[in-house]
């Protein structure tokens, strides 16, 4: 095992690297292009077998990737952003074959007004996809999540392709400590990629579900991709426990920390939970019981690991990195409908909205939204929906309105 420093995109590129993978299709898009490069490079170089190759539109990356997959081939990709809304067709026709490879998404706000920055309403476009979703908080994580994913998704109970999520900026230029794993101990954990033996074979045709006519096979056939998801939930905690015999490190499908006798806890997905886990210890400095619950796995959603975690609460605060236009955070309404009508359940639930567009999330508002939870808690009455955002955040964005107008009206002025 070697240890040394990644970035988000450098440990992305190394899980690919340790996996085997044959082909890399690929086209550039920040903050994602790195990884590409990154095994670009090695495969250029020897250090690494396979073929990579630039398509010319990430629509057509995805066919790509779908169709060597279904033929026996161990696919590895990555996407950001306005590129995964581009592939979206491929990204739903892709899962329907039930072709197992695992893609990188660095997650990025989308437009308009455009971004560079990250948040999560673009993964969360993918959702309900069929594609399952591992979110990860740090650079370690992302290259132990690739391997995982490849366990996850070639497995004969699940047979579905798999998206990593980690934030750009916050973790795709950010170097931290990685521990390489030996890659006899990866051959250990992740075998050769396995295909279907009569897949694309004429003498021996099989089903793939690519056209079918009528309601009834077409509700087969996405019945079975539902079953094989909710088959993810046992093999991701089969595949935790084999990675951490292999490697030496666990990750859960949920995260507790510091939960065990918390009566209020954060919960949240990505990079910014390591922020929250800074505020829980400070606030458990000064005599707060505060925790953290924090999903790696989102596809299939882990209901179950999240009512065992949270029960027994008193509050819980879901802060959200995404907005659903005219609904609001996606965990915390994914959350609220998993916990309905379950013993134990948290008195209240909070939302608030944080971190659009990579708008940093400060200690302060941590404390602040520990206090308004736990105020709601002593009331019995959950408040609204939050969107975190400061009164100098709002007094910056009137002078630039004032100015606008002010610029408006000199030149309607000068019209006249």
């Amino acid at each position: 095992m070697t240890r040394t420093l990644l970035t988000g995109n450098g440990a992305a590129a190394w899980g690919a690297r340790l996996a085997g993978v044959d082909y890399v299709p690929a086209f550039p898009i920040t903050p994602q292009t790195e990884i590409i490069e990154t095994l670009a490079r090695w495969i250029e170089h020897g250090e690494m077998p396979g073929r990579t190759v630039t398509l010319e539109s990430e629509h057509s990356m995805i066919t790509a990737a779908g169709a060597a997959a279904a033929s026996g081939v161990r696919v590895f990709t990555a996407t950001s952003s306005q590129g995964l809304l581009y592939a979206m067709e491929m990204i739903y026709t892709v899962a329907g074959w039930r072709a197992p490879f695992v893609m990188v998404n660095v997650s990025r706000g989308l437009a308009s007004p455009i971004t560079l920055e990250p948040d999560h309403n673009d993964i969360m476009a993918a959702r309900d996809s069929g594609f399952l979703q591992i979110h990860c908080a740090s650079c370690q994580e992302v290259l132990d999540s690739v391997l995982i994913g490849y366990r996850l998704a070639e497995d004969h109970r699940v047979r579905l392709p798999v998206i990593i999520n980690l934030d750009g900026f916050y973790l795709s230029f950010t170097r931290e400590p990685v521990e390489i794993p030996d890659a006899q101990a990866v051959a250990g954990f992740l075998p050769p990629y396995e295909p279907e033996s009569t897949r694309f074979c004429a003498s021996a045709p099989v089903s793939q579900a690519v056209t079918v006519l009528g309601g009834s096979p077409y509700s087969y056939f996405r019945y079975e991709s539902h079953l094989a998801a909710l088959n993810a939930l046992t093999v991701y905690d089969e595949a935790a426990e084999a990675f951490s015999a292999a490697c030496g490190r666990q990750h859960a499908a949920v995260e507790g920390y510091r939960c065990d006798d918390a009566d209020i806890v954060f919960v949240m997905l990505g990079s910014f939970a390591s922020k929250a886990r800074e505020a829980v210890d400070r606030l458990r400095d000064a005599g707060q019981a505060i925790g953290l619950v924090r999903p790696r796995l989102l596809r299939p959603f882990p209901a179950a690991h999240l009512q065992r975690l949270l029960a027994g609460k008193q509050g819980a605060a879901v802060i959200d990195q995404n907005l659903s236009m005219g609904m609001g955070g996606v965990l915390h309404s994914e959350l609220s409908s998993a916990l309905y009508g379950t013993p134990g359940a948290p008195s209240v639930l909070l939302s608030f909205i944080g971190g659009l567009g990579g708008r940093d999330i400060t200690p302060e508002e941590f404390y602040e939204i520990a206090a308004v939870t736990r105020q709601a808690v002593k009331d019995g009455v959950t408040p609204p929906p939050r969107l975190l955002y400061s009164r100098d955040e709002d007094r910056e964005i009137r002078k630039l309105q004032a100015i606008a107008h002010a610029e408006r009206n000199e030149l309607e002025s000068g019209n006249e």
